[in-house]
């Protein structure tokens, strides 16, 4: 394992040049400190762990120290901001501050969010909220703990600095990781200001660097966007089927590897709610769970235009056409696992659609309802979360297909049943009133409760001895709590 100072840095985005980023120096915070870091994320790095308890590992991540080796950039890039665009935006209240190696050869981006102010700030102050933090912390890390693409959160340092928002609150910095941070809006920026020379730099850096398996197809542009195509198909897939809704799907919040980032206003769904809304800026519902299916096939047809120098229209059209039948095939395919089934019938999908009509109509937990599904046998099962639903007929005629299917499925134990079926369906979620708690202890000093939730978030399918107040329905006041975009 690694100390703070044996990092190798490869900055290869900075030495794209001024075109593409300025050079900024991050503004330290106040009496830097430690609120929760990572284990998981700081093996990323080779990092032994117990670095993060130094006084030198909040200094690096605070803003008063950097590496000798570190170029920290603020990004510049457009994008489409609910369906408007955007000519010019960029990293406001970020920095990357270079790329790291690590022993197996993999490239890292740090990049430090709540950095200060950047030539992008667009009137803003720069600066990051505990509470913002807090929560990009813990979904990033929920959500790579259940299977879905993600960028990373190496730690989040407290501090005495005051912001303001609403109201006057505390700053504070993550430390984010990811292979790459460009997006979709890189290619916006450069497409739409007419500059075909950085543009095409842009291109072949992403290509060689990140897809570079697709140098060896006759039409290596081409096969780079199907790849971003077949990722971002994945990727919203999982969101559905596990009920996270991101709320700000803006093209400059599209990773152009296909991983969830730049977490604002997000929850998972406590009742299922395919209308939820989950931003409460968001007043037309652009961004509801229902409609992110076909935002981010809005988002790549984006994506697809901003490629039109390298890639014909047509080619484009066909790329694009294969995004929701990667989708569905991907949901399906996580859905069946849910429902504990190892084969495919034709009728699938309408028993999944049944089922969430049902599980909407009577506002049956979306979570605990697939993990209590796995306690047991089918016939059990289905009896016991009977009760759970208003339209008692139509659940007993769901139940009935549902047993039958599972009966032509394959003869499985219980114990097989239990086992398959607790390792797609997770016992703890990153549910809104928990982060508001850990939060809340957050601001008052306690950091014991941010780093309890990631303890348990961290091993989302297992069930750990004293975390049973994390695997709870949420209370009423839990599940209307309002998110803003402000951080």
């Amino acid at each position: 394992m690694k100390a703070l100072d044996e990092l190798t840095f490869d900055n290869r985005f900075a030495r794209l040049g001024d075109a593409f980023s300025t050079h900024v120096l991050p503004e330290p915070l106040d009496a830097p400190r430690l609120v929760v870091a990572s284990d998981a994320a700081m093996a990323l790095l080779d990092l032994d762990p117990t670095v993060a308890e130094t006084p030198v590992f909040a200094e690096l991540f605070g803003g008063h120290k950097l590496w000798a080796e570190a170029e920290p950039r603020a990004m510049v890039y457009s994008g489409h901001q609910f369906g408007g665009y955007t000519p010019q935006l960029g990293d406001g209240r970020g920095l990357l501050l270079g790329e790291v190696y690590n022993q197996a050869g993999e490239h890292w981006d740090l990049h430090l969010k709540g950095a200060g102010m950047t030539p992008y700030s667009r009137m803003g102050d720069g600066r990051a909220v505990l509470r913002s933090s807090i929560r990009e912390f813990l979904a990033s890390e929920a959500l790579y703990a259940l299977g879905i693409p993600s960028s990373r959160a190496l730690c989040v340092i407290g501090s005495d600095t005051p912001v303001w928002r609403e109201k006057q609150e505390r700053g504070a910095m993550v430390l984010r990781l990811a292979h790459s941070h460009i997006r979709f809006g890189h290619f916006e920026y450069f497409y739409y200001t007419k500059k075909p020379e950085q543009q095409a730099e842009l291109a072949e850096h992403v290509l060689n660097l990140h897809y570079p398996e697709c140098r060896e197809q006759p039409e290596p542009y081409l096969a780079m966007f199907r790849e971003i195509v077949e990722r971002n198909a994945e990727m919203i897939a999982k969101w559905q089927a596990y009920g996270f809704c991101h709320g700000v799907m803006n093209t400059d919040n599209m990773s152009i590897l296909g991983i969830t980032f730049d977490f604002g206003p997000f929850a998972f769904l406590d009742d299922f709610d395919a209308h939820f809304i989950c931003n409460h800026s968001d007043h037309e519902g652009r961004y509801s769970f229902s409609n992110q299916v076909p935002i981010g096939q809005w988002n790549l047809s984006a994506l697809a235009q901003a490629l039109t120098p390298f890639i014909s229209v047509d080619a484009l059209k066909e790329a694009l056409g294969l995004y929701l039948p990667l989708y569905q095939a991907h949901y399906l395919d996580l859905m069946r696992r849910r429902l504990g089934l190892t084969t495919a019938e034709d009728d699938d999908q309408p028993l999944v659609e049944r089922l969430l009509k049902l599980m909407q109509n009577s506002g049956v937990d979306y979570t605990l309802f697939f993990r209590r599904l796995g306690d047991e046998s089918a016939a059990l099962a289905v009896a016991r979360l009977r009760d759970d639903f208003v339209d008692l007929a139509g659940f007993d005629a769901w139940a009935e297909q549902y047993k039958a299917r599972v009966a032509r499925d394959g003869d499985y134990s219980e114990e097989q049943r239990r086992e398959r079926m607790h390792a797609v369906n997770p016992l703890y979620i990153l549910r809104n009133y928990l982060a508001q708690n850990a939060i809340a202890a957050a601001e008052s000093g306690d950091y014991s409760e941010v780093r309890r939730l990631h303890e348990a978030l961290s091993k989302p399918f297992e069930e750990q001895p004293g975390m049973e107040q994390y695997a709870l329905r949420p209370p009423d006041w839990g599940k209307h709590l309002e998110i803003s975009c402000s951080s």
